[in-house]
């Protein structure tokens, strides 16, 4: 059967004006609040995501309602008043991710159609309320950016399961993009080694070596096929090629662990004590895995393990910055969002 449309009905249909693109950086996520409570509910979203903790049975609930949600808040928000950004009354974390949202939309702002936003994973702005904001602003096309340099099934997955989430509540849905992990982009590993030379340029010591620290994942994940180890060997071989530097000299650790479980090795903290009682007096570490510094680079790095390294023997601990919304950092998101918006803009 042959229908004819009406000139004027096609005529009409070609004066719809261009739907607008949607852009959506999401970083890991960040209480609402430095208090026992606000970190409560954060800990509590994000403790209770099966890619997080992936055994979510009657016995991990019972630890965690039990035991974990009633000691760790106290603590974690201690460590969280530390590096809270007091103007603002929020973390870095979530200063640092709209300081890079607006800095992208401005440096793309040439391209009216496009809006850039950005969302938590955990706690707030939500990844749905964000969708919906864009979905409101006319974006019928969508693409997300989950700023972790290297893929995991932690980070970068869950991500995209919280997006489908919000997808699957809307009749009328975006065309839906995800950004790959850029570990070992070139653009990436340049903005990486010039962060790093500047910084060590502006340190009143040279330090005898530097630490690669990246966020630690329990070993089963990677046994079970999790890409993530091998990305951050990735990401460390290039970085040393690209300083000029052996492994000697540029070490490869994992932060941040948790639980009773064997986790990624060798360990940051283990690394640094160890470096500071075979003699080692002044270093630097560098957190190659994080794109926006946050309670785990400012606190845990900076403060925590600067404390162990100088407990234990050593002299000179820096703790170089992430990217952040630097200019080199800036670079890698724009890049990285240019080539992802291909046939789109």
């Amino acid at each position: 059967m042959t229908v004819v449309v009406p000139f004027g009905n096609a005529k009409q249909a070609s004066a719809t004006p261009p739907q607008r693109i949607g852009v959506l950086l999401v970083n890991l996520g960040t209480p609402d609040s430095a208090d026992a409570q606000g970190v409560r509910v954060y800990l509590k979203e994000f403790l209770s995501d099966p890619r997080v903790i992936e055994d979510q049975g009657l016995v991990w609930k019972l630890i965690l309602n039990g035991v974990i949600l009633r000691v760790r808040p106290a603590r974690k928000a201690r460590d969280y008043r530390k590096i809270w950004n007091a103007e603002k009354d929020e973390s870095p974390l979530k200063t640092i991710t709209r300081s890079q949202a607006e800095k992208l939309g401005e440096a793309i702002a040439d391209r009216e159609h496009v809006v850039v936003d950005w969302a938590m994973r955990y706690g707030n702005p939500s990844i749905r309320s964000r969708i919906e904001a864009l979905a409101a602003q006319g974006c019928d096309r969508l693409l997300v950016v989950p700023l972790y340099p290297q893929y995991s099934a932690a980070t970068s997955a869950t991500v995209c399961d919280e997006v489908f989430r919000a997808l699957a509540g809307m009749r009328a849905q975006p065309t839906l993009r995800v950004s790959p992990p850029y570990y070992d982009d070139p653009d990436y590993i340049e903005a990486l080694a010039v962060s790093m030379s500047e910084h060590l340029a502006s340190l009143p010591f040279q330090p005898e070596l530097i630490v690669a620290s990246f966020h630690g994942m329990p070993q089963k994940y990677v046994d079970k096929g999790d890409p993530y180890q091998a990305q951050c060997v990735a990401t460390t071989e290039a970085l040393r090629k690209r300083m000029g530097l052996d492994a000697s000299k540029l070490l490869l650790t994992f932060q941040s662990r948790f639980g009773n479980d064997e986790w990624l090795q060798p360990y940051t903290d283990k690394t640094i004590e160890k470096l500071a009682k075979d003699g080692v007096k002044r270093i630097a570490v560098v957190t190659p895995g994080f794109s926006a510094d946050c309670l785990e680079t400012l606190e845990e790095i900076a403060q925590e393990n600067a404390e162990i390294f100088k407990h234990n023997g050593g002299e000179q601990f820096s703790a170089i910055p992430c990217l952040n919304d630097s200019e080199p950092g800036m670079d890698v998101i724009r890049q990285l969002v240019l080539r992802e918006l291909q046939g789109w803009i």
